[in-house]
């Protein structure tokens, strides 16, 4: 009997990395929890291109809905088994849970992170109407006059956060003019019905350089390469401010740490590609190979972060 428990031990050791080397067997559904054709579905469908070159064939699975918490909802409660993978973002990892009252996921139990792909940061946008030409100026102003400037940005999106965030390290009163997407925030900014706005800087660059629009900060720790002599938050004044758009890939919980690893492997490997630099770049995104460790703890950190600001300014979404 002893013998042959062993004998059945040494089997399963032996099988357990066969079974980790042949991994992917099939192809691998990754979820996009956003409508086909927007940003992060561009971004989602570059990613499935290099991993299916890297690791195996990769298909893309939209599920929109409800601020990508349905998509996100689906994937955690898939196998856990590598076949299903999420494309995550700092909305639905870190924002959506301090948001909405039940998502039916929790960022750190529910997943597994595997690998970061890039961040967008935002810039500090003003009508060139306004008389402002620095955040300094921009937060004397408001305080002369408080409540008389607005901000435009749909309600829980990271502008929204971002410009409360501003709002209360800098202890001023803007109002916030809710919009449903940051299409038409951005027209009315341009159009002078709106005074301000944090937007993505990949959005933006086209009317900063024709002069519709004056950026007064980027968002970014460090400045931002298409915006070179734009002052990030720190340096205006504003010690650790930053808030970025990131994106992600992560693992229903409980995915085997072998099978993990590979991927992160593949992504790194095709993010590393100077085809695949050049197209994230030209989308605005920084891109950011790195460990599942560097991964997780952004997450949790981002997690913490949007929970303080969403409970210090009173946002729900129902």
């Amino acid at each position: 009997m002893r013998a042959m428990l062993a004998a059945v031990g040494a089997l399963f050791c032996a099988l357990a990395p066969a079974q980790a080397q042949t991994y992917p067997s099939r192809p691998i559904r990754l979820i996009v929890p956003f409508p086909p054709g927007g940003p992060v579905d561009v971004m989602a469908r570059l990613v499935a291109e290099r991993l299916t070159q890297n690791l195996g064939f990769i298909m893309v699975d939209n599920r929109p809905g409800a601020g990508g918490t349905i998509g996100s909802r689906i994937a955690a409660a898939a196998e856990p088994d590598g076949y299903t993978l999420l494309f995550g973002s700092s909305t639905t990892l870190a924002a959506a849970p301090a948001l909405y009252p039940s998502i039916g996921y929790e960022p750190i139990k529910s997943f597994t992170p595997v690998a970061m792909i890039a961040s967008v940061p935002f810039a500090l946008v003003v009508a060139p109407s306004l008389p402002m030409h620095s955040v300094a100026e921009l937060v004397a102003y408001a305080k002369a006059h408080p409540g008389k400037l607005n901000y435009g940005a749909p309600t829980g999106a990271l502008p929204h956060l971002t410009t409360e965030m501003f709002k209360a390290v800098a202890a001023i009163d803007i109002v916030h003019v809710p919009y449903k997407g940051a299409a038409t925030a951005i027209t009315d900014l341009l159009a002078g019905r709106v005074d301000l706005a944090f937007e993505p800087t990949s959005v933006l660059l086209a009317h900063i350089h024709a002069g519709e629009l004056r950026a007064l900060a980027v968002t970014s720790a460090t400045r931002s390469l298409e915006l070179p002599t734009v002052p990030t938050m720190i340096e205006s004044g504003f010690p650790g401010f930053t808030s970025v758009s990131w994106s992600g890939i992560v693992a229903p919980a409980g995915t085997p740490p072998d099978v993990v690893a590979k991927i992160n492997a593949a992504v790194n490997a095709g993010i590393a590609e100077p085809g695949t630099q050049a197209r994230l770049t030209r989308m605005g995104a920084a891109p950011t190979a790195g460990t599942t460790r560097f991964f997780g703890l952004l997450i949790a950190a981002e997690t913490l972060k949007w929970a303080a600001v969403v409970k210090a300014a009173h946002i729900r979404i129902e």
